[in-house]
């Protein structure tokens, strides 16, 4: 995924735009993700998706998938200071 923004569809079935901050691929679960956030946003949250070759978002499912995203996002955090 090499795009600078997304669109989301929320529960409501509203289609919302987000910034990418970045993506990065899994080899341990064969997966990529994408890492982005409201830059309209003061103190905007960082939301995490897996998404496919198609651009379609997913959910991420388990509690390992999170640690695994939460460490790269850390990652990523200390190589920007």
């Amino acid at each position: 995924m090499d795009v600078e923004k997304i669109q989301v569809i929320d529960d409501d079935g509203n289609e919302l735009e987000f910034d990418v901050l970045f993506t990065f691929d899994s080899e341990e679960t064969g997966k990529k993700y994408v890492l982005y956030y409201d830059g309209e946003l003061e103190e905007p949250q960082v939301y995490s998706s897996i998404y496919d070759d198609d651009g379609h978002l997913y959910p991420v499912d388990t509690p390992e998938e999170w640690d695994m995203i939460e460490e790269v996002f850390n990652s990523f955090l200390s190589e920007e200071e």
